[in-house]
């Protein structure tokens, strides 16, 4: 006989290891590019992250940079925290969905569906704070519905705690505050009146939030960090990136041109579901009906995220409708159980007993087939197992500048070399200037600085923006460097003479 602890703990970890092993399959071998590459860099040695920081990221990167030390370089092991991250979602999805329906064959269909929807795979194979996000939210919630069911007021104390954890790794998590509030209102409209409970998780949330991001002035000043973003030691530049006054005008005309996002909407839904998007009303109304506080919480949850993700100009939105997904096949799962009891609605209590279960195994099916009709098309999309651009990239760079050499380059590039330069130690002598380090040490624009180095140092230039590009080469004869193409590295000789 089974015993009740393992039918408790089995189809998670099961869904979970599957979750991983689908991210491994199809994970970055090394480093990258761009802000993956970053993420790379900073986490192991404890560091600062562009806006907002991520200091839970940096924290449990490094924790889990430590843990996992036998298991190839800190780049892919931040990786792998990638894939772990997805894992631990899809496993709480298969509780989640288990609380909610009763169902664990729905449970089981709903966390494979979560661990193998596009862009879910997608952020589970290579370095990624939004891999992070997820698990935490799904975390998150499962504790709300659970603190639903049991109403233990240290359920509730456990999700703000889980909400500040989210809040310090992805700033998208304030957006959940107003359905948590309704949420946690409707369930108990007695809450009002409990003034110590309120404060209990308005402190505990915000006492969270406030350990986790003390990590940017501590590591940008009393116990300094190789790779910090920004000046976060000081008041204004704490804020500046704990605010991520960066990104500041990067929501634009959120009630613009709403047909025309409404359809992106749809498109994105239907290239993460396939046939099964058109059922998702459907799954709502039923989950509004059979779990009408889930539907508040959940239906809400989704319609701030979406409608923010679709005026927030910045690369990679997809990355912003993980949660919304996850929170889709919730829906799709209580669907699947409330057919499953119209099914047996009329049966005697025997009956209903054995048919139930047998119907819900054949929705659980149904409900994937989509996905694994499509699985071998979203593999070869989201693979990047074969991919070694960055690694090959950076060591060919480094081999072929000179002693002492000075770089004027450009973020996705930058954060690639402050890997090598920061985690691995590669040529301590170059010193890496991009626009954010141009702006921390008051070195004017890249021509300035071309222009301070280059009498007495070899400079070296990366620029993607064909303005910049056309710029550098008109004031400066450039050297093509063999085996790049300009724009992504040539030598600075001289400056051309005037009229030249």
């Amino acid at each position: 006989m089974v015993s009740p602890a393992l039918r408790t703990w089995l189809p998670p970890l099961v869904v979970g290891i599957g979750a991983f092993v689908a991210a491994r399959l199809a994970m970055m071998p090394g480093v990258g590019f761009w802000d993956t590459a970053e993420l790379q860099a900073v986490a192991p040695v404890l560091g600062t992250a562009h806006p907002t920081g991520f200091p839970t990221y940096v924290l449990l990167g490094w924790v889990v940079n430590q843990l996992l030390a036998p298991f190839g370089e800190p780049a892919f092991r931040m990786n792998l925290f990638a894939g772990l991250s997805v894992a631990v979602a899809a496993a709480v999805t298969v509780d989640l969905v288990r609380l909610l329906t009763r169902s664990t064959v729905l449970a089981m269909s709903a966390g494979i569906g979560v661990a193998l929807t596009g862009i879910v795979w997608k952020v589970a194979t290579h370095a990624e704070a939004h891999a992070l996000h997820l698990a935490l939210v799904a975390i998150l919630v499962r504790l709300l519905v659970g603190w639903e069911e049991g109403r233990r007021d240290r359920t509730l104390v456990a999700a703000a705690v889980v909400f500040g954890l989210a809040a310090g790794n992805h700033s998208l998590t304030l957006l959940l505050a107003p359905p948590i509030a309704l949420y946690v209102i409707a369930v108990e409209r007695e809450v009002l009146a409990r003034p110590r409970l309120i404060a209990a998780c308005v402190g505990a949330a915000v006492l969270t939030v406030a350990l986790v991001y003390l990590e940017l002035p501590l590591r940008a000043g009393l116990f300094p960090a190789p790779l910090v973003y920004g000046r976060p030691d000081t008041w204004d530049g704490f804020l500046y990136i704990a605010l991520a006054e960066q990104f500041r005008g990067a929501l634009i005309g959120p009630f613009d041109d709403l047909p025309a996002k409404f359809a992106d909407l749809v498109s994105r839904t239907v290239d993460a579901f396939g046939p099964l998007a058109i059922f998702l009303p459907l799954a709502f109304v039923v989950t509004a009906m059979r779990r009408p506080h889930y539907a508040l919480l959940t239906g809400s949850a989704v319609a701030i995220t979406c409608f923010f993700a679709a005026s927030y100009v910045n690369a990679m939105i997809d990355r912003y409708y993980v949660v919304p997904a996850l929170l889709a096949w919730t829906w799709l799962a209580i669907f699947g159980e409330g057919v499953a009891r119209m099914a047996a609605t009329g049966v005697d209590a025997d009956g209903r007993q054995r048919l139930q279960p047998v119907v819900a195994v054949a929705l659980a099916i149904i409900l994937l087939v989509p996905t694994f009709i499509e699985i071998d098309e979203r593999y070869q999309t989201i693979d990047r197992s074969q991919d070694t651009m960055a690694r090959v990239w950076v060591d060919h760079a480094l081999s072929v500048m000179e002693d002492d050499a000075v770089i004027v380059s450009w973020w996705s590039y930058s954060t690639t070399l402050w890997y090598a330069q920061v985690v691995e130690g590669s040529r301590p002598d170059i010193d890496i200037i991009d626009d954010r380090t141009r702006l921390d040490r008051d070195l004017g624009d890249i021509y300035d600085v071309i222009d301070l180095y280059l009498p007495s140092r070899p400079v070296y230039v990366i620029r993607v923006e064909p303005t910049e590009i056309a710029g550098v080469r008109d004031r400066y004869i450039l050297e093509q460097i063999e085996g790049f193409d300009p724009s992504m590295l040539a030598r600075v000789v001289s400056r051309r003479e005037a009229g030249g």
